[in-house]
């Protein structure tokens, strides 16, 4: 079996309209009001796009790229523009260390009861709005067990092309839903039998350790709020604990993906 291999030498090439001026705010391919794509970045990123339900329908990239791609395009009709880089950084806006991208057309969306089904750890996240605390979660909660991702009120794209990025690719493997009524949405988690633990710098709540022993054979739903307010005290009374990571030498709280990360550990720890 053969990969399509197209070879591109115009920048102007019509065929290579989905990778360009990456970096223009008003036309960037992936903006869900523009042409709603999704942008894979790099060999890695882009092998997992071909692993999720998140299909590509052609690459762009480099000779080299090609060869260690190679193997997995084989018997596959998607068309790689074949480039070299000074051709790619014109097309894309700027020079790409990466060598390759894949685009894929936003499918529709799942749904959170999709999402929570069959999950036994979920991530709730309510304001995070910057892509790479985002892609950094998303790549936590892949390595650490958690089943899917359910966005609350104010979050990023997570289909943002460096949120993608960041998050090495596993924000096209985790699945994830939005939140169809916000705040209220929780008590459906609490229905299908989650317990919802918000995570907090306040010294009164329970530490995350055993918070997380008590609950470690229940469904468990762990609140992020937003990098510096945190979650919003609404959000939070819908809760049913409230969870800290004990800090030392007067620091009150960690990154945002950074205390996700703990709290997926401990699941994960407590869990088994």
């Amino acid at each position: 079996m053969t990969v399509n291999v197209v070879d591109v030498e115009d920048a102007g090439d019509p065929r290579l309209d989905d990778f360009r001026d990456l970096n223009s705010v008003d036309r960037r391919p992936d903006l869900p009001t523009g042409r709603g794509l999704v942008i894979a970045e790099g060999v890695l990123v882009v092998q997992r796009m071909l692993a999720s339900r998140f299909s590509p329908h052609a690459l762009l990239g480099t000779a080299r790229r090609l060869e260690e791609l190679r193997a997995d395009l084989q018997g596959t009709a998607i068309p790689y523009y074949r480039v070299d880089a000074t051709l790619m950084a014109e097309v894309v806006g700027f020079h790409l260390n990466r060598g390759v991208l894949a685009a894929a057309r936003r499918p529709g969306e799942l749904t959170p009861a999709a999402v929570v089904e069959n999950a036994r750890t979920l991530a709730v996240l309510e304001g995070v709005n910057d892509h790479e605390n985002l892609g950094s979660i998303f790549r936590n909660a892949a390595g650490l067990g958690v089943d899917g991702v359910v966005f609350g009120a104010g979050c990023a794209d997570p289909l943002y092309r460096r949120a993608v990025r960041v998050s090495m690719g596993h924000a096209l493997l985790v699945p994830f839903a939005k939140a169809q009524c916000w705040p209220a949405d929780l008590t459906m988690l609490r229905e299908k039998g989650f317990r919802l633990l918000a995570m907090t710098p306040d010294a009164a709540a329970a530490s995350l350790a055993s918070a997380m022993t008590e609950l470690a054979g229940d469904r468990v739903a762990i609140l992020v709020g937003a990098e510096g307010p945190g979650l919003t005290e609404t959000t939070m009374r819908a809760s049913d604990v409230r969870v800290r990571i004990p800090m030392a030498r007067g620091t009150d709280s960690l990154n945002v993906a950074t205390a996700a990360a703990l709290a997926f550990y401990e699941r994960a720890r407590c869990h088994g």
